[in-house]
């Protein structure tokens, strides 16, 4: 991070661990360590052991012996990794400076800047022959910028990410966020009432990815989804169709493999509108008796296995934002949500979330909105939605939109 010019943060750091599941008495036990000795193995056989002697749910599990065939992803830019330091404060100093020198007064400071690059590798090895391994890296650059005038404060934001690091654009980023920051200085909230509703390409990925879990078979099997048993239905708006894909082309969450070694896949989730598939991984499609779709995860690894997309997205339609806002007519685009982890309850559906954006007037960008609240379900949302955008965005995270029409929504405001 800088500031004023100067580097006031700066830190390296570096991790790795080996992570033994196992079978014991037909239970799967776990154990972890980031020792590489003698005695660390024989402490995690023993850890497998006594984690397996815990375990009170009956479900089979599975050691997987592998498939056939393995998509390959290239997630790894060698480049990446030889970008010197002084390439990378460089940037970081560009960013800052870039923002300053706007030419705009009222662009005070800069609240945030950062760059921050990261490469590992994961390996996975069974006593079946399975060896199977990947790497990957990435760079991320964020800033954030104050403006100002007289009493009224408001932040913008830029960002760019990638495996190409020349491609991250210092003045693009900055102007991105001065912009920002400039257009919400003179942000109100509009009165309460019902509005036709556009959810941008930066802000929906925060509302999808919030109620992503309700598409995990784990999740349902636990009786916290409502779409437990629902494969088949129509659950969405026919122009909706929710792709997983762990293969797209330089995806954040882009594999050939899951967390239990099995084989991803892309899929539609929802396809025009219907649920074709939950989310599974080995135990969850086990006891659903059907495959499992390679959504096998774990958060580290020390973490259990578990259930989550890869890279998730609605798939974008032909229409531009420009084109979804003259259809809307007057309505509001909303651009950004906070409050997701008090404001929305994943099981029902319901939110609740602060938020801010901007009115749409004859089809045409109107004025900046802020202290706004939008209400809603997530279920009916789907079902509501009238268009989807081309414009799909992935904001710095393996879930990703387009800019989407989702009909009628309340608002509170003033």
């Amino acid at each position: 991070m800088s500031h004023n010019g100067e580097v006031d943060n700066y830190s390296v750091a570096s991790r790795a661990g080996l992570s033994l599941r196992g079978l014991y008495q037909g239970k799967m036990g776990y154990a972890a360590t980031e020792a590489d000795d003698e005695e660390a193995i024989a402490q995690l056989v023993g850890g497998v052991i006594e984690s397996a002697q815990l375990v009170e749910d009956d479900a089979v599990q599975e050691i997987y012996r592998g498939d056939e065939k393995y998509p390959e992803i290239d997630n790894y830019a060698p480049a990446l990794d030889r970008v010197s330091e002084a390439d990378k404060l460089k940037l970081l100093l560009d960013m800052e400076k870039c923002a300053l020198a706007s030419g705009d007064e009222r662009i005070k400071q800069v609240d945030y800047n950062m760059i921050s690059t990261s490469s590992g590798s994961t390996r996975i090895v069974n006593t079946y022959g399975l060896n199977l391994s990947q790497r990957d890296n990435m760079a991320v650059a964020y800033l954030s910028v104050v403006a100002k005038e007289g009493d009224r404060v408001a932040t913008g934001s830029g960002f760019a990410f990638g495996r190409d690091f020349s491609a991250l654009n210092a003045e693009k980023i900055a102007r991105e966020a001065v912009e920002e920051a400039l257009f919400y200085l003179n942000a109100a909230p509009v009165p309460s009432g019902t509005y036709r509703v556009i959810i941008d390409r930066r802000c929906m990925p925060d509302l999808l990815s919030t109620f992503s879990n309700v598409f995990s078979a784990d999740a349902a099997q636990k009786g916290m989804s409502l779409l437990a048993g629902r494969e088949g239905e129509t659950i969405a708006a026919p122009c909706v169709t929710l792709m997983d894909d762990p293969h797209r082309a330089g995806g954040l969450a882009s594999s050939g493999f899951d967390s239990e070694g099995v084989a991803t896949q892309v899929k539609a989730v929802i396809e025009n509108g219907k649920l074709t598939t939950l989310l599974h991984n080995l135990k969850t499609a086990r006891k659903a008796g059907v495959k499992s779709t390679g959504n096998a995860s774990r958060g580290s690894y020390a973490s259990p296995v578990g259930v989550s997309p890869s890279n998730f997205y609605f798939k974008p339609g032909d229409k531009t934002l420009a084109e979804l806002m003259a259809d809307m007519g007057s309505g509001i685009v909303i651009t950004e949500v906070s409050g997701l982890h008090a404001g929305a309850n994943p099981i029902s559906g319901d939110f609740s979330l602060l938020a801010k954006g901007y009115t749409v007037e004859n089809g045409q960008k109107g004025q900046p909105v802020e202290q706004i609240t939008v209400a809603g379900n997530f279920y009916t949302m789907l079902k509501n939605i009238r268009a989807v955008g081309s414009d799909l965005e992935f904001p710095g995270s393996p879930v990703g939109s387009p800019s989407v029409d989702v009909g009628e929504m309340n608002i509170a405001g003033k």
